[in-house]
């Protein structure tokens, strides 16, 4: 076995909180040998999980940032939190990386601020994996830059496409801006001006895509502003939580419905998995050193699961330092 991966994790993050962090965190450290965990949290949640746990380290934190919190002001005023203490360690090189399924807001701002930006990266931007039943693909910025410049969108189809590379294994991935149209005349000022760029400097860039390439899995990563980003993975995973509520309802009718429903449930269950964002279990904040992943605040113990070992995979495969590497050429 090699050398452990250590990964700094919000004992009290999320809206069910240690409920699933805890049991999220003990299936992880079951599911990989050299995982380490530094447990960061109240007293009382976290010494009697690591007594009980020959991998993980209890890091007491006597202050939580609540989700209604200005985040950038609670990052600051609660230096004590589990959300900036987790980032802290990886400033201080006790972690590698930090998963929590708390603030996103707060996460954004203790990445940038305390574990701090990786060195030429203007703004870091938050990806994530966009659930298809076709194949995943990547969608990058979803919320933390609502307002943009067209070269932050050169920067963040370069950061996405090192994670899509290593993570969703895509050598070469294809580019695209996520648009109004395919032509390069389509959309708003900044979408013409980041188009141009990109085709400058991104040699996989292949043009705009529209909304429904994404779920068709046409391009390997999708670029866009952060405000754009974030409406339209919220409006994804809206409609498939609208959708499955509606095929229950369908199947609930009358009894040759029910029966059907046992008949096709297999196929039901793998669908759902497959447009699911508890698969990866979140989503990164790309730029930032070390690796630093933002979960679901609904987060259930496979998403917490699966977000901790996907913060050690992005660690193991040294996605920072290529971030590093990309952005400096």
């Amino acid at each position: 076995m090699g050398e452990p991966i250590v990964i700094a994790v919000d004992a009290v993050g999320g809206d069910i909180g240690p409920a699933a962090v805890l049991p999220g965190v003990e299936a992880a450290l079951a599911a990989r040998s050299d995982l380490q965990v530094i447990l960061c949290g109240p007293a009382d949640v976290v010494e009697p999980f690591a007594q009980a746990h020959d991998r993980c380290e209890a890091q007491v934190c006597t202050e939580q940032i609540e989700m209604d919190e200005h985040p950038a002001q609670a990052v600051r005023a609660k230096k004590d939190s589990s959300i900036v203490v987790g980032c802290r360690l990886i400033r201080e090189g006790r972690a590698q990386g930090f998963f929590s399924a708390g603030s996103t807001g707060a996460c954004l701002a203790a990445g940038t601020l305390v574990a701090g930006r990786i060195k030429g990266v203007a703004r870091p931007a938050l990806a994530t994996v966009v659930p298809s039943p076709v194949r995943p693909v990547m969608l990058c910025d979803v919320g933390a830059n609502a307002d943009c410049k067209p070269e932050y969108l050169v920067q963040f189809a370069k950061m996405a496409s090192v994670y899509a590379e290593c993570l969703l294994d895509r050598p070469s991935p294809t580019v695209a801006l996520l648009n109004i149209g395919s032509e390069d005349t389509k959309g708003s000022q900044l979408a013409q001006e980041a188009y141009r760029l990109l085709q400058e400097q991104v040699p996989n860039f292949v043009g705009n895509g529209e909304g429904p390439d994404l779920l068709e899995g046409r391009y390997d990563v999708f670029v866009t502003d952060g405000f754009t980003g974030n409406v339209c993975i919220k409006t994804i995973e809206g409609t498939s939580k609208v959708l499955f509520k509606a095929i229950r309802g369908v199947f609930a009718k009358s009894i040759l419905t029910k029966l059907a429903a046992g008949i096709v449930k297999g196929g039901i269950v793998e669908l759902k998995d497959s447009v699911s964002p508890d698969t990866f279990g979140g989503a990164p904040l790309l730029g930032v050193k070390g690796a630093c992943l933002v979960g679901h605040g609904s987060s259930n113990e496979r998403a917490i699961k699966n977000g901790v070992l996907t913060t050690a995979k992005t660690v193991s495969l040294g996605v920072s330092d290529l971030i590093a590497q990309s952005i400096a050429e």
